[in-house]
C-alpha cells in the first residue's frame, strides 16, 4: 500500500529531478494548445506581485504569446500583465523589475483599495465586522475578479501561479488567487520553480526573496514559512520522496488533508463523502 507521502505525490504530479528545459516547454507548449483549440480565446491575464510564482507565470506565459504570434505572421495575441496593489506595494520596486524581466504584451494597474474597503464598510454595517486574516482573503478575491473582468474584455483566459507546494497545503485563497482558468506550473515544487526562472535569465533577487502573500495588515509581508511554519525546502523534500522530519511530515500532512476542499470542485449530491 501507497504512502501518504506517495500518493501526496502522485496527486500532484511531482517528479524528484526535472529536465528544466524539458519543464519550460512543457509550459509553454501547455498554454500554446490551449488557445489554439479555442481561437475566440486571444489573450493570457495574470496578476503580477513580483513574486517568484507569478515572475515565473508571467514569463512562460509572454513567452507562449510571442511564439504564437511569430507563427501566425501577426500580432493576433496578447499576454496582459495586471498589478494589483492595495494601496502601496511595499516591494513596488520588485513588481516593476518583474515586469522588466517579463516584458508583457500590455500592463494595467488596478488598485483594488477602494473596493476591499468598500465591501468591509458594507459587511461592517449588516453587522458583520472583518477579522484582519478575512480581509485578506477579500483582498485576493477582489484580485480575481478584476483579472476576470479584464479577461472577458479582452477574451482572454486567467492563468493561475499554483505550484505542488502551493497545493500540498493549501496556502491560497478559495475562489481568489485559487480561482483561475489553467495552472501552468502544476506539478512543479518551489525550488524547481527557481530553476526555471534561473535558466530563463530571470534577475536572482526576483527569485531569492522571501516568498509572502502580504494579505494580513496586523502582520505585512509576513512570511510563507513563518505562517505556515515549515519551510520550503522541507515541503520540496517531502514531494520529492525524501524523508523529513516528523514534525514536518504532520505538517505537511495535516495541511493537505484540511485543505483538500480547496482541491475539489464544489460538493454534489453524487459525492460519497457524506454517505
Amino acid at each position: 500500500m501507497a504512502t501518504m507521502q506517495q500518493e501526496i505525490i502522485n496527486a500532484l504530479k511531482v517528479k524528484p529531478v526535472v529536465n528544466i528545459d524539458e519543464e519550460i516547454r512543457t509550459s509553454i507548449d501547455f498554454m500554446k494548445a490551449y488557445l489554439k483549440k479555442h481561437p475566440f480565446m486571444k489573450s493570457m491575464v495574470l496578476g503580477i506581485s513580483g513574486g517568484q510564482d507569478s515572475t515565473l507565470v508571467g514569463k512562460l506565459a509572454q513567452l507562449a504569446v510571442d511564439e504564437l504570434n511569430e507563427e501566425a505572421g501577426a500580432e493576433v495575441y496578447a499576454f496582459i500583465a495586471v498589478s494589483l496593489p492595495y494601496g502601496v506595494q511595499f516591494d513596488e520596486h520588485e513588481r516593476q523589475d518583474a515586469l522588466d524581466f517579463i516584458q508583457p504584451s500590455k500592463s494595467v494597474t488596478i488598485n483594488i483599495k477602494e473596493a476591499v474597503d468598500a465591501s468591509a464598510r458594507a459587511l461592517n454595517e449588516a453587522g458583520i465586522t472583518l477579522s484582519d486574516f478575512a480581509k485578506g482573503n477579500e483582498k485576493a478575491r477582489e484580485r480575481m475578479k478584476a483579472q476576470y473582468s479584464i479577461a472577458a474584455m479582452y477574451n482572454g483566459v486567467v492563468l493561475g501561479t499554483d505550484h505542488a507546494a502551493e497545493a500540498v497545503t493549501g496556502f491560497y485563497t478559495k475562489y481568489g488567487d485559487g480561482g483561475v482558468d489553467l495552472t501552468p506550473i502544476f506539478r512543479l515544487n518551489k525550488r524547481q520553480g527557481k530553476q526555471l526562472l534561473k535558466q530563463l535569465g530571470c534577475p536572482e533577487h526576483l527569485y531569492l526573496k522571501v516568498p509572502t502573500a502580504d494579505l494580513e495588515e496586523n502582520r505585512p509581508a509576513l512570511p510563507d514559512e513563518v505562517a505556515l511554519g515549515v519551510t520550503y525546502d522541507e515541503i520540496d523534500d517531502y514531494l520529492e520522496g525524501k524523508m523529513v522530519s516528523k514534525e514536518s511530515q504532520e505538517k505537511i500532512e495535516g495541511f493537505y488533508n484540511r485543505s483538500m476542499h480547496k482541491r475539489h470542485m464544489p460538493i454534489t449530491v453524487f459525492d460519497d463523502f457524506w454517505k
